[in-house]
């Protein structure tokens, strides 16, 4: 009840209807972007094909899977909007992982407002290059029917694209870039005039565009739909929908999770006698400090190799020729035990490795100092970057394992219980971190703007936290 109050109250503040809608109407334009066409695409010969990849790996969750998931559907119609927002987000990932190792993008990082700019600026250059490299490696691919995309019906191989060439490559080149660049703008726009980060409101919206799929497979497993019989008992329905409900509640104790350390400031004197100081708060250490980027890194580190094997020892009649293959279709299988413990190992792996490149204890520790601040019981200095290098270190052990579980569910699904990639990919992985991460940032902003205005916000109690960064 309070939560539909607050949405309520939403759109009595005109500027905060005026972001709401200008969000909606942004967002409605990137998803028109996701369902051009792009030119000189056999539109039969594509869906054959994909029929064709899905046929060869029914249980789901392949690379196709993954691609359909982050674009909105977008790759099954070949759109100009494929790439969508991912070259952005790729290039923000490379610079903040840059600006670790590289003196240059540090400084840079730490010159405040002047040194973000350029760093958005060198961003935005690299999203280009990396556009301009994505799309023309899918108009590569597109045009070699023998690697993947293409289709042997009988003894003629289908081709995808009806005249291949140069002429194809630039058209695709400059459609794709100019759609994910204009994606990038709407971001931005979204970010400045709407409501959230308009990054991740783009990839949450591509995810739940699968989500009236997803609730029409759903009925058809349950009740059966166009002639076509229910294959499950109806008793395993609610067993689903209350597994599905502790799910989203443990991926929201999962995101908002932090550790709290305290941190008390000493007394000092300022101008005009006054003091300030003797205060004690906390430092705040999120439990999933990660987000989703371990299991971003890790679906395609498995999947990507996986694929590449299968496509070079594909009917080989050496003995070490099929067992590679063998060996790349259980890794690349997602209900298969061998594809689970990789998974489950780079997961891990990735989650403090992340932590190690982007949490700097001893930056933190020095400031503090710089401060006057300091951590109970523990010197400052060296001891205290220890202190929080040891405590980051313990919660990424608890948070890394939640992130395991949560991306290991849906697999678990598929292999147990024979549900549907459509209908398992909600209960967990990246789509349900991204859906639910997304949502909590989305909603705090709104509940920040309703309180300033006295208005209740969405819970009776307590407030809404969000996740400090996708």
């Amino acid at each position: 009840m309070s939560m539909m109050k607050g949405f309520s109250n939403a759109f009595r503040i005109p500027e905060l209807r005026k972001k709401i809608l200008i969000t909606l109407g942004l967002v409605f334009v990137c998803r028109l972007v996701s369902q051009v066409p792009t030119p000189g695409v056999d539109f039969a010969a594509l869906s054959k094909a994909i029929a064709d990849m899905r046929a060869a790996n029914p249980n789901g969750g392949g690379l196709f899977d993954i691609f359909e998931v982050f674009t909105g559907g977008a790759l099954g119609q070949c759109a100009i909007g494929f790439l969508s927002i991912w070259p952005y987000i790729s290039a923000q990932i490379v610079i903040q992982l840059l600006s670790s190792v590289i003196p240059s993008l540090e400084k840079l990082k730490k010159e405040g407002e002047t040194g973000r700019m350029q760093l958005a600026q060198i961003t935005r250059y690299l999203t280009i290059v990396l556009c301009v490299v994505q799309s023309w490696g899918i108009a590569t691919v597109l045009q070699m029917p023998g690697l993947g995309i293409g289709l042997s019906d009988g003894q003629q191989l289908i081709q995808v694209v009806s005249n291949p060439g140069l002429g194809f490559h630039l058209i695709t080149v400059i459609g794709m870039t100019s759609a994910s660049l204009f994606v990038m703008w709407l971001a931005d726009q979204i970010t400045t005039f709407g409501i959230g980060n308009g990054a991740s409101l783009i990839i949450m919206i591509n995810i739940t565009s699968r989500l009236p799929q997803a609730i029409i497979d759903a009925w058809q497993r349950y009740f059966g739909l166009a002639g076509v019989e229910a294959n499950a008992p109806i008793a395993e329905l609610p067993i689903v929908v209350i597994f599905f409900v502790l799910v989203v509640m443990g991926t929201v104790m999962l995101t908002q999770g932090v550790r709290k350390v305290a941190i008390h400031t000493t007394r000092r004197s300022v101008s005009g006698g006054n003091t300030y100081g003797m205060q004690q708060t906390f430092m705040p250490l999120r439990v999933n400090y990660t987000g989703v980027m371990p299991i971003i890194f890790a679906q395609p580190l498995i999947q990507i190799p996986s694929a590449i094997l299968m496509k070079c020892f594909k009917g080989t009649e050496s003995s070490f020729g099929q067992h590679l293959y063998s060996f790349a279709e259980r890794l690349g299988d997602s209900t298969s035990a061998l594809h689970m413990v990789v998974y489950a190992v780079l997961i891990m792996f990735f989650a403090f490795f992340w932590v190690a490149t982007q949490f700097n204890a001893v930056d933190i520790s020095e400031n503090l100092k710089k401060d006057g601040s300091y951590i109970p019981g523990i010197r400052p200095g060296r001891a205290t970057a220890e202190y929080l290098d040891d405590m980051m270190t313990k919660i990424t052990l608890i948070g890394g394992t939640g992130l395991l579980v949560v991306a290991l569910i849906p697999m678990l699904l598929m292999g147990w219980m024979t549900i549907p990639w459509s209908i398992a990919s909600f209960f967990g992985g990246t789509s349900l971190l991204i859906i639910v991460g997304v949502a909590l940032d989305t909603l705090r902003i709104m509940e920040s703007h309703l309180l300033v205005r006295k208005y209740d916000g969405f819970l009776s109690h307590g407030s809404l936290r969000g996740r400090g960064g996708m």
